[in-house]
């Protein structure tokens, strides 16, 4: 390490602020709005709150397909600037955006052909009412799933450029939309859920459209081409979908699992449905700092991979993982100091709180503990082409541990609620083993083989296309 000392750095102290800070506030803007969108639907009724509720748990699902093909793209892009080759980056960021748009035109299409499947197969038996709410909702919601892709794919290419105060950026005036949109048409014109659709729709198209403009500035490491002239690019898209596939599955298997947890925890009757859902608010605060520095992670390491510089990739990661830390360590803290007065704002019954309190102090211990080892780490191995291995562990330790042991102890060791959490826990810790043992040995640099390989073989593609 002192031998990396003496040498320039990829990445400066001050890049690494300028990079990961705005991605903090983009991280917590997207919670808060979150929750601020669910007050306000409760206005129009707890019918219009299941409603919006049941049709969003399908659209983060979307949404993590669309984030995973971004991250492919934001590593294959940042490879090639890390490799100097900033046309080959330009280039896989326009094969990504013409690929991403083209799927999301036909997951569109088929969420809007499957819409009744969605409403009374998915969605199993529920009220009419909500049924009819959850009908309009989709109407409008789907027809912005190619804006959500496009800005997705483009914040990855800015974050890949290391330029992440545009994300942030974009993303308040998303945000600053969608909540004034909200607001105006619930509690001004009285809508339903119409009231939080449009605005989303509207939000995420002035998104998509600015992020792609900003894209077209010439001077940027990574831009559309002008004039533009798409080629589709076999081996690019390939590389791409080789880290955006198994990411994508992970997110989606994960999203999935706590959607079969939530029908676990209903069964417990109104108390812990409701300490469950407040833990799950507070939960996401929690670990905001660390989801932040996790996806500048992927940016540091991708370009360090793409240099072919391993050394700094150890450097970098160990750097971010303290970085992780020490904010998880301040954050929770001041969250479990505060958690009386924040359990007072949701006016619960004494059980309720005191079910809500001991989720979230327990989450909020073991977040300092665990959390950046089982979700920031793996970062590294996915932005280093390891992507087979964190899939596989993602996946197994969800549907082993966090489910069949959430199952195993709410139900069968009479823990109620809790037991969820506590196997929650436990896929941490696994995950954590499994991660940290990986990254300790030497595997998954093995990979830079394959990078120096699959990086002629496309430059080579690219050449004679």
């Amino acid at each position: 390490m002192k031998d990396l000392e003496k040498k320039d750095y990829i990445f400066t102290n001050r890049n690494l602020l300028e990079l990961l800070f705005p991605l903090i506030i983009e991280q917590f803007l997207a919670v808060a709005v979150g929750l601020a969108d669910s007050i306000m639907v409760a206005s129009v009724g707890e019918s219009a709150v299941s409603a919006v509720s049941l049709v969003d748990s399908v659209n983060i699902l979307l949404i993590n397909i669309f984030a995973a093909l971004a991250t492919g793209g934001a590593v294959v892009a940042g490879q090639y600037i890390g490799r100097s080759r900033t046309d080959k980056s330009c280039e896989a960021g326009e094969q990504l955006l013409i690929f991403v748009t083209l799927v999301s035109l036909a997951i569109m299409a088929l969420m809007y052909a499957g819409k009744g499947f969605i409403l009374n197969v998915v969605f199993g038996t529920i009220e009419p009412d909500v049924a009819a709410y959850a009908d309009r909702y989709m109407m409008i919601v789907f027809s912005s799933i190619p804006f959500i892709a496009l800005y997705n794919s483009g914040a990855a290419l800015f974050r890949a450029m290391g330029n992440s105060k545009v994300t942030m950026v974009t993303s308040i005036i998303m945000n600053a939309i969608n909540v004034a949109g909200n607001a105006i048409l619930i509690y001004g014109f009285r809508y339903g859920v119409e009231g939080v659709a449009i605005p989303t729709l509207i939000s995420r198209g002035v998104a998509a459209v600015i992020i792609i403009a900003l894209l077209r500035n010439q001077d940027l490491i990574i831009h559309i081409s002008s004039p533009f002239k798409y080629r589709y690019n076999k081996k690019m898209v390939g590389n791409i979908l080789r880290i955006g596939i198994p990411n994508g599955v992970e997110n989606s298997m994960f999203q999935l699992g706590k959607i079969l947890l939530l029908s676990v925890v209903a069964g417990f009757g109104t108390a812990s449905i409701t300490a469950n859902a407040v833990g799950n608010t507070v939960s996401s605060f929690e670990i905001l700092p660390g989801a932040a520095i996790g996806l500048g992670l992927i940016t540091v390491v991708s370009q360090c991979v793409g240099a072919g510089d391993y050394e700094q990739v150890r450097y970098y990661t160990k750097k971010l993982l303290k970085y992780a830390y020490v904010s998880l360590i301040v954050l929770n803290a001041a969250i479990a100091l505060a958690t009386p007065s924040i359990l007072k704002v949701y006016n619960l019954s004494s059980q309720t709180a005191a079910m809500a309190q001991q989720v979230i102090l327990f989450h909020s211990i073991n977040a300092c503990l665990t959390w950046p080892l089982s979700f920031t780490l793996p970062n590294t191995l996915r932005a280093s082409n390891d992507v087979r291995y964190t899939m596989v562990i993602g996946v197994g330790s969800m549907w082993i541990f966090r489910i069949g042991f959430g199952i195993f102890l709410s139900r069968y060791m009479n823990m109620g609620m809790f037991g969820v959490w506590v196997a929650m826990i436990i896929d941490w810790v696994i995950r954590s083993i499994f991660f940290v043992s990986r990254y300790m040995g030497d595997k998954w640099e093995m990979k830079k083989e394959h990078n120096s390989q699959s990086r002629e073989t496309t430059e080579a593609a690219c050449e004679g296309a």
